[in-house]
């Protein structure tokens, strides 16, 4: 069992910048991809931007440019840094992690709690 610890939401105003950060605990599970995801209400949950172990990004269309998601192996943690907020970027943001156990190295997937992130205009 991996847990997802999730920091740094907030209230922004438009234009404004904040940071997430999710720590994973450490376990038997090697995490491939990290990626951060967000759920608008009534909206389904989307893609925001996934890194692998090895550094490759990827980022939905909507936030390339404004957003730039790293990682921390040693650590296993992933930042997300938001630039230039946007109103429509108003969300829960969810960590995830990706992996296999080391043991029989079987996939599966985590997710952290949720941390809130309000753009105003």
């Amino acid at each position: 069992q991996v847990q997802l610890v999730e920091s740094g939401g907030g209230s922004v105003q438009a234009g404004g910048s904040l940071r997430l950060s999710c720590a994973a605990s450490r376990s038997s599970f090697r995490i491939n991809v990290m990626g951060w995801y967000r759920q608008a209400p009534g909206k389904q949950r989307e893609l925001v931007a996934t890194i692998t172990s090895l550094g490759r990004t990827n980022y939905a269309d909507s936030v390339a440019g404004r957003f730039t998601i790293s990682r921390d192996n040693a650590k296993n943690t992933a930042l997300l840094q938001m630039n230039s907020l946007k109103p429509e970027d108003t969300a829960v943001y969810y960590c995830n992690a990706a992996g296999v156990t080391l043991l029989t190295f079987t996939p599966a997937d985590y997710w952290g709690q949720g941390t809130q992130v309000t753009v105003s205009s």
